[in-house]
C-alpha cells in the first residue's frame, strides 16, 4: 500500500505519503496562497525521498473542505487527475475531521473551528471514543457569538480547536469551552491515517464522485443574483450556472 495525501483546503498545504506502516515522506507549506505550485512540488520532493514514483501508487486521499474555494479545487483536480492516469481509488475527507483528529484523545467532546472569514467561522462537534473521534454533528456555518450558543449549551464542557477557535478564545471559554493551546490545522499527516483504514476496508470512492464541501455561495454566484435585481429583474434570471463575474469565488 502507498498512499498520496493532498491537504489544500486552507492557507496552510501539505503533502504526504504513507505504507501500512505509517507516514514515509512528507512537506509543509506555510500561510500562503500558491497551492498549485506548492503541491506540484511537493510531490516530487516526496517522490524522491521515499524512493518511490507516481507509477507506485495504490491510492489518493484528498481534503474535500470546507476551505478555501480555490486551494479545495487545486486538491481534487489534482487527485482526479493522478487517481485517473493511476487508476487507483480515491477517498474524500472533511478537513474540520482532520482538525478532530489531532484531538482524538480528549475525554470530553470536541469542537472543529476554522476560520472562515467575513466574520464567520466553520464548526463541527464531535465525540472521541476508542476507534477515534466521532462526528456528530452537521457542518456549520456562521457568526462566533452563534458557535458560542452551541458549546454553552452543551452539557459538559467542550474542547474547541483549530484556528477559529484560537482566534475567539475569549468568547468561547466565556461560554464554558476550553481553547486547545496551538492552532490545530487540518494536515496530510493526519489525512493519510485517517484514509488508510477505508482503503484497507475498501470503503473508496471513484475520482469524478469527488465533491468539495461548499458551505457558502461562491461569490460569483451571489454577483450574478444581485446583477439581475439591479437591472429590474428578480435577482434570480439569468442563465444557469453563469456568473456576472467568473473570477471572484469565495471560501467556503
Amino acid at each position: 500500500m502507498l498512499l498520496l495525501g493532498l491537504e489544500t483546503s486552507t492557507s496552510p498545504a501539505s503533502v504526504a505519503l504513507a505504507d501500512e506502516r505509517g507516514v514515509v515522506a512528507g512537506a509543509h507549506l506555510g500561510r500562503a496562497g500558491a497551492h498549485g505550485r506548492f503541491v506540484a512540488a511537493a510531490m516530487a520532493f516526496c517522490w524522491h525521498h521515499a524512493g518511490v514514483d507516481a507509477s507506485d501508487l495504490t491510492g489518493v486521499a484528498v481534503s474535500l473542505g470546507p476551505g478555501r474555494f480555490t486551494g479545495m479545487r487545486v486538491g481534487v483536480a489534482t487527485a482526479q487527475a493522478l487517481a485517473h492516469s493511476r487508476a487507483v481509488p480515491v477517498v474524500g475527507l472533511a478537513s474540520l475531521d482532520l482538525i478532530a483528529f489531532c484531538a482524538r484523545y480528549a475525554r470530553r467532546p470536541i469542537c472543529a473551528v476554522i476560520d472562515a472569514r467575513r466574520g464567520e467561522l466553520a464548526w463541527a462537534f464531535y465525540q472521541p471514543g476508542a476507534g477515534g473521534s466521532r462526528r456528530r454533528s452537521e457542518f456549520r456555518l456562521g457568526p462566533p457569538e452563534r458557535l458560542a450558543g452551541e458549546i454553552e449549551a452543551e452539557r459538559e464542557e467542550v474542547l474547541a480547536v483549530g484556528d477559529g477557535a484560537v482566534a475567539h478564545r475569549g468568547l468561547l471559554a466565556a461560554a464554558g469551552g476550553e481553547v486547545g493551546d496551538a492552532a490545530a490545522e487540518p494536515s496530510a499527516t493526519a489525512l493519510v491515517s485517517l484514509a488508510r483504514e477505508r482503503f484497507q476496508r475498501e470503503e473508496t470512492q471513484r475520482p469524478e464522485d469527488l465533491t468539495p464541501i461548499y458551505l457558502r455561495r461562491p461569490d460569483a454566484r451571489i454577483a450574478w443574483d444581485g446583477r439581475g435585481a439591479l437591472f429590474g429583474g428578480t435577482g434570480q434570471g439569468g442563465a444557469p450556472g453563469v456568473a456576472a463575474n467568473p473570477t471572484r469565488k469565495g471560501p467556503l
